[in-house]
């Protein structure tokens, strides 16, 4: 015999599920488990290895691969996500040979801290400078950040310039004005929704409800950026708006900037066109060879 459920489950259940769909936006997948990370590599060439350390009670996870004294890129995935959003990179033979791979676990993600959320965008940034301060290469760090990645990244040019040597910014959430008032963000705030989510999710919507204030407090410092920058994005882009592309090439008054626009293209450039994140890579190498 069929027991229809009470009618306050069938809401909880129905927004519960609301809020689940509504948080995934902002970065493509979830981390995959170890398993399912040897499974990818078992039959390549190379594979990347692990590392950690904590700084500021934060346990800091990511992989690398290539040698120390070859030029560093670093990666730095959206909200939510982990080190594995770039785990193609890995296996592309042209990059890991001529440059030290690195993709990280932001904070609150993966094995860096799973749930704890760190909301600072000026705490993240120092959180990761370790990573750069461990190249031997002769050549300042290019950092990769997709979505939240992002400001992250820029953050870090901002405030450690001696260690940074370019910026790629994919689809990034940097312009203040251009972050939109999203409800169920804000049932996120509530005990109840908390716990019903994945601590994935939660610790993402945390980090993106203040996100607008931690941008705005950055807009004095984007004339600071003196390196190269390129910026890639897309036309078709929902989750982040295009005009941040815009914004980029205003604010970075005494940095070369160039702006890549894909027609047809959507937010998940780094699953979708991988190689337009390698083009630009390799171009900021060969710049650097001449």
């Amino acid at each position: 015999m069929h027991h229809p459920k009470p009618a306050y489950i069938k809401w909880f259940s129905g927004t519960g599920i609301l809020l689940l769909l509504a948080l995934l936006p902002r970065c493509m997948s979830l981390h995959m488990s170890d398993k399912k990370v040897a499974e990818y590599f078992k039959d390549a060439p190379a594979k990347p290895s692990f590392y950690e350390y904590t700084l500021n009670n934060h346990r800091i996870h990511y992989a690398a691969m290539g040698a120390d004294t070859l030029p560093m890129v670093v990666f730095v995935h959206g909200s939510p996500g982990s080190w594995d959003a770039f785990i193609s990179f890995f296996k592309d033979t042209t990059l890991y040979k001529t440059a030290r791979i690195v993709s990280v676990d932001r904070p609150g993600f993966g094995k860096s801290g799973y749930g704890k959320v760190e909301k600072s965008l000026q705490a993240q940034a120092a959180l990761l400078m370790p990573i750069l301060q461990t190249s031997r290469s002769t050549t300042q760090p290019l950092l990769v950040g997709h979505s939240l990645g992002g400001p992250v990244v820029s953050r870090m040019a901002m405030d450690y310039p001696h260690l940074v040597g370019g910026l790629i910014l994919v689809a990034p959430s940097i312009d203040p004005e251009l972050e939109r008032w999203e409800w169920y963000r804000h049932l996120g705030k509530f005990f109840l929704f908390r716990a019903i989510i994945p601590k994935e999710l939660d610790v993402s919507n945390q980090e993106i409800l203040p996100l607008k204030k931690e941008l705005a407090s950055m807009l004095p410092m984007w004339a600071t950026i003196q390196v190269p920058v390129t910026v890639i994005q897309g036309e078709e882009d929902k989750l982040v708006p295009p005009g941040n592309a815009t914004f980029a090439r205003k604010m970075l008054v005494n940095a070369p900037t160039q702006v890549w626009m894909i027609l047809d293209m959507n937010h998940f450039i780094p699953w979708s066109r991988p190689d337009l994140i390698t083009q630009a890579i390799l171009e900021w190498m060969h710049s650097h060879d001449k």
